[in-house]
């Protein structure tokens, strides 16, 4: 039997090879109501006017015109230290009103993952710097490459443009003082070109997986901006912004029950906000969790992620549907989530970090679904 331990701080495993467990895979159920994908990759995806897909293949951005079946070949890396095929999502990219595409990216040519369990801290040389860049010209060229965070830094979730324009990007740090994790924002007003930082968010904790890790962000209808925040409380913490995503001064508990894994959130065109995300615990029974407090967590924390479960608001957050399961297997890992609303109504939802029982690689969960075979009518 071979065991190997890889960490890159917020996507951790275990991965065990033998024939026996191999042979011991078990089946993975999809929601009846969920239609298996063809494609190739599983994104994140800018959709072009013409219904192309774009996505980054590592370091090589690549379209398809067949729904993402087969993909461009050839094309000229974007940057050194790019690597989006890395496990979780270590990179986000959009393309903006006027056509910009801007790429933020952990920088994967100077990673090192160093933590002293004695001290419970990370080592002087823990280091995944976030950083931008751009293109003017469809992905041609890119340009304007700026350091945002140095450190150490790990996978986010949020990367929007709001209504008037202004480009947010929510993410986490760790803190070598505070021994755990903050999250903060990014704005840009210029597409891109120039950053600013907003205040720090802090919920306390201690540990390699600790405090607040993997925001999710999304504009409301009234122009405040929301996020969610995965915690080792048993639940996502949520922040509000009444200025873009400049500061954030309203924090709270949001009351969705979720373990140690981020979900994914986005505004629908019906005006929905959806959620995919793994729950505290599995549906109809307790997931234990063990002596998971130490080096992760200063408490135990809930490491569920067997079951992939959506939501939606009808009312901007403050309320949601009962979630349902789309996709579940026992003992594995079916853990962040991507969605991409294809059409109006027509969900894509993937996972990027998917492991059978036992840590063995698997495919990712691929399904479509129809927004209102889920919403109550």
């Amino acid at each position: 039997m071979r065991r190997e331990i890889i960490s890159t701080g917020l996507a951790m495993l275990t991965l065990v090879g033998s024939a026996a467990a191999e042979s011991a895979i078990p089946e993975r159920w999809i929601h009846p109501a969920c239609t298996p994908l063809e494609v190739t990759k599983n994104g994140t995806f800018v959709q072009l006017d013409d219904g192309a897909l774009m996505t980054i293949d590592k370091d090589v951005l690549r379209t398809s015109t067949d729904g993402g079946k087969t993909w461009s070949e050839g094309g000229e890396p974007i940057a050194s230290g790019v690597d989006l095929n890395y496990v979780g999502h270590v990179g986000q990219f959009l393309r903006t009103k006027t056509g910009v595409l801007v790429l933020l990216f952990l920088d994967f040519g100077a990673y090192k993952w160093s933590w002293d369990n004695d001290r419970g801290a990370p080592n002087a040389d823990c280091t995944l710097e976030l950083w931008a860049i751009r293109s003017v010209d469809g992905g041609k060229t890119w340009s304007d490459k700026q350091r945002l965070l140095g450190g150490y830094n790990a996978d986010f979730m949020g990367f929007i443009q709001t209504s008037d324009g202004r480009l947010v990007a929510t993410c986490e740090h760790l803190v070598p003082e505070l021994k755990r994790w903050v999250c903060c924002s990014f704005i840009s007003d210029d597409d891109g070109l120039t950053w600013r930082q907003s205040n720090l968010i802090d919920l306390g904790g201690h540990g390699h997986h600790d405090g607040a890790v993997e925001p999710m962000v999304v504009e409301l209808k009234s122009g405040r901006l929301l996020m969610l925040i995965r915690t080792g409380l048993d639940q996502f913490w949520k922040a509000y912004s009444d200025d873009d995503g400049r500061y954030w001064r309203t924090i709270q508990p949001s009351g969705i029950d979720a373990s140690s894994a981020p979900g994914w959130l986005t505004r629908l065109k019906s005006g929905r906000l959806v959620l995919a995300w793994n729950r505290l615990n599995p549906e109809g029974r307790s997931f234990p969790k063990g002596n998971s407090a130490g080096p992760a967590f200063e408490f135990p924390a809930s490491w569920h992620r067997e079951e992939l479960s959506i939501a939606f608001s009808e009312d901007d957050g403050d309320t949601w549907s009962t979630p349902v399961v789309i996709a579940r297997e026992a003992g594995a890992q079916l853990a962040y989530p991507y969605i991409l609303e294809r059409s109006p109504g027509e969900l894509w939802i993937f996972t990027r970090y998917t492991y059978h029982q036992g840590g063995q690689p698997a495919p990712p969960v691929a399904v479509s679904l129809r927004e209102e075979a889920f919403v109550a009518r």
